[in-house]
């Protein structure tokens, strides 16, 4: 018998039947599980009492929103925190911005980064790994903080009211498989167009059409977005408030006082070495614009600079692998949530080093802490998770999050570079290494 050659036979399938009947828990379980489905049967009572939302530091950030079916959730965090700042400077209770507006420019400036990175590996094969990962989604929705912010910094912001969503925003499966085809299609061309040796001029005309059906195609789809800011308000006190005459920039570097240039993405990510500076540069979105860099360091520090932000009444960006350990309708965010190892006898133990390696875990969501409850000690019990999936889900769409799985299944944090050490300032100073397009962070 071969070890990396094994047919199974007959006795194999006795073999694995008297084992499992041999088991006195098997008939009760099979129908337990079989009945109530694995979730239900696995999932442990006492985690309500785990997770009562109840917390020392609580931001009061009003109601959430909601990216309904969309990938936009990073743009709906960096939104979140941004329109915190503003409802709470001008006395706004939930005011919320366009996510859409930024998703529109994200549409048109992804495109044109996936020309230029197109065109920088055409002296590569189609079935290079490099290639096929800029070919395996072009269009998709999900994105990194540094993307928001360099959206931001270039086209401002402006409020939801001006640029409303459209059945596209909401549901952008058909426009995503659509900007798939469109710009797949497009790399196709630039790629034969520099084998067959084409002028700089007929390349560049070539990406100046395809830019402009990309618009159109997006503009078909979102609507064109404003280029001015006209906006009424009353604010909490009844008091009226006019905002006229301001372009998107004008309006954000007005009323939102905030550098997101004084901001860092810290991340925890085991499987590569801790306290260095990395860059993911497939990721980036805006030519000329803000990178994808972020400090890899000890969880303790995600969580102490988080706590430290979340203290001074600034909430926090994070981004985590929200489909473990998850139950959507009660907002429950714990590592032993579902007990899946004592309900099937199966060690499914990893390391988040190994997890990350052997392809377990994904950064697939991004979310905002809104508070954390501290023990006498200062230490995190539990954190309070402002997610953008509306007031349907957890508590009014506020989740509540273990500290375990915060330790487990959370992977990046935004905050101020006021609350980092002075060896951690020290290492972005440091040039950033970077990660290729299949990294576990990408």
């Amino acid at each position: 018998m071969s070890a990396n050659t094994y047919e199974l036979d007959e006795q194999d399938f006795k073999e694995l039947h008297t084992n499992f009947t041999n088991s006195t828990k098997s008939d009760v379980l099979s129908r337990i599980v079989a009945q109530n489905g694995i979730n239900q049967a696995a999932q442990d009572p006492n985690a309500a009492v785990r997770l009562d939302p109840v917390f020392s530091v609580d931001l009061q950030t009003g109601a959430v929103s909601n990216q309904r079916q969309s990938g936009r959730c990073w743009l709906f965090s960096v939104m979140n925190t941004l329109r915190h700042g503003f409802a709470k400077e001008y006395k706004v209770k939930d005011f919320e911005l366009s996510e859409k507006y930024l998703f529109f420019w994200d549409k048109i400036e992804r495109a044109n980064m996936f020309y230029d990175n197109i065109l920088a590996t055409s002296d590569k094969p189609a079935d290079d790994r490099e290639v096929m990962s800029l070919l395996s989604g072009p269009g998709d929705d999900g994105g990194q903080w540094a993307m928001a912010a360099a959206l931001v910094q270039k086209y401002g912001v402006v409020p939801a009211s001006l640029y409303p969503e459209t059945a596209n925003s909401k549901n952008t499966g058909a426009f995503d498989l659509l900007m798939d085809k469109k710009l797949r299609k497009d790399g196709m061309l630039l790629r034969r167009m520099i084998s067959d040796n084409k002028s700089d001029d007929e390349l560049v005309a070539a990406r100046k059409k395809m830019l402009n059906e990309v618009y159109r195609i997006v503009a078909y789809s979102f609507g064109e977005p404003p280029t001015q800011v006209d906006f009424k308000y009353r604010d909490d006190d009844k008091k009226f408030h006019e905002v006229s005459g301001l372009s998107p920039k004008e309006f954000f570097d007005k009323y939102f006082h905030v550098d997101l240039d004084d901001y860092v993405v810290l991340s925890n990510s085991p499987d590569k070495e801790l306290n260095k500076r990395y860059a993911l540069p497939s990721q980036n979105n805006v030519v000329g614009g803000k990178k994808i860099e972020f400090l890899n360091v000890e969880m303790a520090a995600l969580k102490d600079t988080a706590i430290a932000q979340l203290k001074d009444g600034e909430t926090v960006w994070f981004g985590n692998d929200v489909l473990q350990q998850m139950d959507r309708k009660t907002g429950y965010l714990d590592s032993n949530l579902y007990r899946y190892s004592e309900l099937f006898d199966v060690d499914f133990k990893m390391s988040k080093a190994e997890r990350l390696e052997y392809h377990e875990a994904n950064v697939s969501h991004a979310m905002t802490l809104a508070g954390v409850d501290l023990d006498d000690k200062d230490q995190p019990i539990k954190w309070k998770v402002e997610n953008s999936w509306g007031d349907k889900n957890g508590e009014k769409g506020y989740f509540t999050m273990n500290d375990d799985w915060m330790e487990d299944f959370v992977y990046e944090v935004v905050v101020h570079k006021k609350y980092l050490t002075a060896d951690q300032k020290a290492l972005l100073d440091q040039p950033a290494e970077d990660l290729p397009a299949w990294d576990s962070l990408a």
